[in-house]
């Protein structure tokens, strides 16, 4: 995935429920303006295959194992939707942190042509968007 300043980036060839001969990669379509200089979000919504909802979430420990060694990804979130709808969102406090994201190892993941042909209903996409209002802190400690 790359994150170059255009509005739509698509790097799928459709949305089919298989995939064809040709091993086509789903994978991921990214959406959205690069923006200007200041705090960055992604919001990528995931659909996985009937059947390969492990697999997802496996997927998105792996990329969760990646961010933990990118000091430019602030908040990171995996959530469930749906039994096998799921989405991320991350934050980063500059483009330069979202690039360096990018080209990190949850990218390498997304990249992934055969994983993710093997795992998702139709391509990842991911949502460029600009931090407006935050609170960057819980006010109380979980358990």
């Amino acid at each position: 995935m790359t994150d170059k300043p255009t509005a739509k980036q698509s790097y799928s060839v459709a949305r089919p429920a298989t995939q064809d001969s040709a091993g086509y990669h789903r994978g991921v379509e990214v959406l959205g303006e690069q923006g200007a200089e200041g705090r960055k979000a992604f919001y990528i919504q995931i659909e996985g295959l009937p059947g390969k909802e492990e697999a997802v979430l496996q997927m998105l420990r792996d990329i969760n194992a990646c961010v933990e060694q990118e000091p430019a990804t602030g908040p990171w979130f995996a959530v469930r939707l749906g039994p096998s709808s799921f989405a991320i969102f991350e934050a980063f406090p500059d483009l330069a942190g979202r690039q360096a994201h990018v080209e990190g190892g949850g990218g390498v993941i997304f990249r992934d042509i055969e994983r993710m042909n093997a795992i998702l209903a139709y391509p990842a996409q991911v949502h460029r968007a600009d931090v407006l209002i935050s609170k960057d802190y819980f006010s109380y400690a979980f358990n």
